[in-house]
């Protein structure tokens, strides 16, 4: 059985939505902590959503948007106030402007999302709880309950889907606009194995290799905001070089980190790379790397490079040398 309810209750100033599946608590934590997963439930189906972050644990962020049928968009955003995989987490939910930042012309809404189970499987609890009488009628006049009844309604396919996280581990290149990419991986390692496989040289140099037949003979890390970093590849039989440089812009160890990244030895504008990582359950962690380039033209071109087939030979070292 999908959502069972939607209601609102003026007096308690809250809306909530309740959902039973057929499935483990775990698997359905996972339709929410998956962004891949989240997209195909979190908006209605004439209102699909793209996440271009998602950091389901305490502190973290998302930021998504939901595209109308004529192209139009709607940004939000979520602060994760708490996180207790698999059972519940809370966050601050609400609109965001085109930069991403909140819409302070709508209201912010607390929701809290329990799984709990139950004889026949597992079940949801989501409670928003609104800052006003005014707030809450204000959503609700804008299509909150059609708009949730809609895009909820579509979560019993999502977990009907056997390509769950426990049986997709490859490399996948999702194009999110003109000049943005989203790599996403599952990793057999924990948050803390993936973390130091890209902070440590001596680790990075045994998995960050892309195809056979390449070494790493120059590896400098950027470990602090504002240190730079240097990675220089060569080719065992005929001994050609490239490299990258860039610096690190932000970190919070151990979930995320952005560096920009220029080819060594050229003078053109580089990318912007957000790295995101997310403890799954079972000693598996999500990695999710969101390139900015400056151009259509480059995405294109680097795209067609095989860079993500390159990755994926590196994931799979990772995964072993951890």
């Amino acid at each position: 059985m999908p959502i069972t309810s939607i209601t609102t209750d003026p007096s308690q100033l809250t809306l909530t939505a309740i959902g039973d599946f057929p499935v483990s608590v775990e698997r359905l934590w996972a339709a929410w902590a998956d962004p891949r997963q989240l997209e195909r439930f979190w908006g209605p189906p004439t209102w699909p959503a793209t996440f271009t972050r998602h950091e389901l644990r305490p502190g973290g962020q998302s930021h998504y948007h939901m595209t109308g049928p004529k192209g139009e968009t709607s940004r939000g955003y979520w602060f994760i106030d708490e996180a207790e995989a698999p059972r519940r987490f809370a966050l601050r939910d609400g609109f965001a402007n085109e930069d991403g930042r909140p819409n302070k012309d709508f209201p912010e809404t607390r929701m809290e999302v329990v799984f709990l189970a139950t004889p026949t499987g597992s079940r949801f609890v989501s409670t928003s709880t609104f800052p006003n009488l005014a707030a809450l009628e204000q959503l609700v006049a804008m299509g909150m309950v059609e708009g949730l009844t809609a895009a909820m309604g579509q979560l019993d396919g999502v977990l009907a889907d056997l390509r769950d996280l426990s049986r997709e581990f490859a490399t996948e290149a999702t194009v999110l606009d003109d000049t943005h990419v989203q790599i996403t991986r599952v990793l057999r390692a924990s948050l803390q194995q993936v973390w130091r496989a890209h902070q440590e040289a001596a680790l990075i140099r045994r998995w960050m290799l892309g195809p056979d037949g390449w070494t790493m003979p120059e590896c400098e890390t950027a470990n602090h905001v504002g240190e730079t970093y240097r990675y220089l590849w060569e080719n065992a039989a005929d001994g050609s070089r490239f490299g990258f440089t860039g610096e690190l812009l932000e970190q919070e160890a151990p979930w995320r980190a952005v560096t920009t990244e220029r080819m060594i030895g050229t003078d053109g504008p580089g990318t912007v790379n957000e790295l995101t990582l997310t403890p799954l359950p079972g000693g598996k962690t999500r990695l999710t790397l969101v390139i900015t380039y400056p151009s259509k033209e480059l995405r294109d071109l680097i795209l067609g490079t095989g860079m993500v087939g390159g990755m994926e030979t590196s994931y799979a070292r990772l995964e072993a040398t951890t």
